[in-house]
């Protein structure tokens, strides 16, 4: 027993010297390995510092087919957008074109419209002037023994010359009751017209009744002109109707009513010839119209 006791001890601690031993070696060898690791760690982190800094290299040369690749497809989209960008802008500049030719026919359009207008506007303007002068010229009768007197006394003036002394007129002597005419001779021409003009517009009734039946015993047709518009035979015709014009002894012809006054009609006629008629030629059957 005592010898199984002391085997029993003696393999007790053979057991823990191989132990610790055993244990020792595993440190050592758990040691090694890890600065294996740590070296193995470190290689492997320079190879991948120099394989990054090999591709950025390349990257940087445009040789590197993961940049390459990428690449391609970036440019050929922008190729794309590129050519959608100039087709886009090829269309916005027709637009642009388009409306500037719109703006520009339309104001060439407005300023004929405008010139035609003020052409229109103008010529009733001068036609109205031209009736009321000649309604002047027919109510008034002006002779010709004041020009007369005018021209007469123009030619009997002597010419001033610079080296003779004026003489001065001695004041003629009157006696009794007189009137002096401080005013000038166009100035009393113009109070005579005036004169004229009432003593025109004030004739008596009775005489404009007995020339007023005269007038319609001459009227055969009914003729007027009322509100910008000619009233011919129950028609009306107004400015800018097509019409056809007959005279005696004549062709119909076809014209354009371009102006209507309170005495007369003006047409424009086919050959661009403008004609001009008095409601009292169509009162008295010189002319006639109707409609195109």
């Amino acid at each position: 027993t005592l010898f199984r006791s002391d085997t029993e001890e003696e393999s007790s601690e053979m057991d823990d010297e191989d132990c610790e031993r055993r244990r020792t070696e595993c440190l050592d060898e758990m040691s090694d390995l890890e600065k294996q690791f740590a070296e193995l760690k470190e290689k492997l982190f320079k190879e991948r510092l120099q394989q990054v800094k090999a591709k950025l290299e390349e990257v940087a040369a445009g040789k590197a087919v993961e940049y390459l690749d990428p690449l391609s497809g970036l440019q050929k989209n922008m190729k794309i957008r590129i050519e959608v960008a100039g087709i886009y802008r090829g269309l916005c500049l027709e637009v642009i074109k388009n409306r500037y030719d719109c703006e520009l026919q339309g104001a060439k359009q407005h300023l004929e419209s405008e010139k035609l207008l003020l052409y229109d506007n103008m010529q009733s303007q001068l036609l109205e002037r031209i009736q009321r002068l000649e309604e002047d010229r027919q109510s008034i009768d002006i002779t010709s023994e004041w020009w007369d007197d005018e021209l007469r006394s123009k030619r009997n003036r002597k010419k001033w010359d610079p080296f003779k002394p004026e003489k001065k007129k001695k004041p003629p002597l009157i006696s009794g009751p007189y009137i002096v005419y401080m005013l000038s001779d166009l100035d009393i021409l113009e109070d005579w017209t005036a004169i004229k003009k009432a003593k025109a517009a004030a004739v008596s009734p009775q005489k404009r009744k007995s020339d007023g039946g005269l007038k319609t015993e001459k009227q055969q047709f009914s003729a007027r002109c009322e509100d910008g518009q000619l009233h011919y035979e129950g028609e009306s015709f107004c400015k800018g109707q097509n019409i056809v014009l007959e005279v005696k002894d004549e062709t119909p012809s076809h014209a354009i009513i371009t102006a209507v006054s309170t005495g007369e009609v003006w047409l424009r006629r086919r050959d661009g010839s403008k004609t001009k008629i008095y409601v009292s030629q169509l009162q008295k059957g010189k002319y006639s119209v109707r409609r195109a």
